[in-house]
């Protein structure tokens, strides 16, 4: 990223569907009135969402990256890392995430026989699930809205975790609302893109917080103290860390990729020159983005 990227003023934006999931619950919110000038598309994963950028099938993609509660979003993590070198995350926005417990017919909690839902949200509703529904069969889905979507058409005690659209989308009925175990549950999500976004929805403007995420490996990790002398590149500069976390490097076992969001832009001199300084130090650092920071 040593040269500006290019701005992309998005006619299609790819989201984990299908309609009636959180990202598009996210998504329809952030876009407001610019929602009439773009292209929605529906993708059965979170990789497929990254690869529709990466493969210039959509202009933007808006996935799922961090909750609060149940960690990283590893997926996204991977398919951008292994998969997606031409991508760049533009943007982000934390979203609240209020789960609810869904089926086709007016259950009560007692006659709840299985509970699907996208692995994320099973873990986020966890408390709820063993102590309201101890005995209900739990089941893995692709999204929560494609979980929503069979079980209304299973019936037969059948449920799923959700958002409140999934069942207006679908025709179900909530039995159970902010099921969630954490008060302030929230993921964050990012845009994607093959440059800078030019959007209404993303604070672009000077004054804007930025962020910039990283992703470095190839370094003597078997050697005490290693990271540290890494990440001091950062204190020695002040440059703030704000996540740090790892990934299987997928060559052989115990080693790692190490994947950090810090406090600033590439533009700034402190930290342009911290990343300079552990380029000299590992066999691969990349820069997975420099942009604008969001709340909801």
């Amino acid at each position: 990223m040593s040269e500006p990227l290019p701005a992309v003023r998005p006619n299609t934006i790819a989201f984990l569907g299908p309609p009636g999931t959180f990202s598009e619950e996210a998504l329809r919110n952030t876009l407001g009135e610019s929602l009439a000038e773009v292209r929605l598309v529906p993708k059965e994963s979170n990789r497929d969402v990254v690869m529709a950028v990466e493969n210039g099938e959509t202009d933007a993609a808006f996935v799922p990256i961090e909750n609060s509660v149940e960690g990283a979003v590893t997926e996204t993590l991977d398919a951008l890392v292994h998969e997606a070198p031409n991508t760049y995350i533009a943007g982000e926005l934390v979203w609240p995430v209020h789960h609810c417990l869904i089926a086709g017919d007016d259950l009560t909690l007692d006659q709840v026989t299985s509970v699907a839902s996208h692995p994320q949200a099973l873990g986020q509703c966890t408390n709820f699930i063993n102590s309201e529904l101890p005995g209900a069969q739990r089941l893995n889905s692709a999204s929560t809205a494609e979980a929503v979507r069979e079980a209304i058409a299973a019936g037969n005690g059948a449920a799923a975790i959700g958002s409140r659209i999934a069942a207006d989308s679908y025709g179900g009925r909530v039995i159970a609302e902010a099921v969630e175990d954490v008060e302030g549950n929230t993921t964050r999500f990012v845009w994607l893109a093959q440059g800078t976004i030019d959007g209404d929805w993303i604070d672009d403007s000077p004054s804007a917080p930025r962020k910039t995420s990283i992703v470095f490996s190839g370094f003597n990790d078997t050697s005490p103290g290693a990271l540290v002398g890494i990440l001091s590149e950062l204190a020695y500069r002040s440059v703030n860390m704000s996540k740090i976390e790892s990934r299987p490097e997928r060559t052989t076992l115990g080693h790692y990729l190490f994947f950090a969001d810090l406090d600033g832009s590439t533009d700034d001199v402190p930290l342009a020159d911290a990343l300079t300084a552990i380029r000299g130090k590992v066999r691969e650092l990349r820069v997975l983005g420099s942009f604008p920071t969001s709340q909801a």
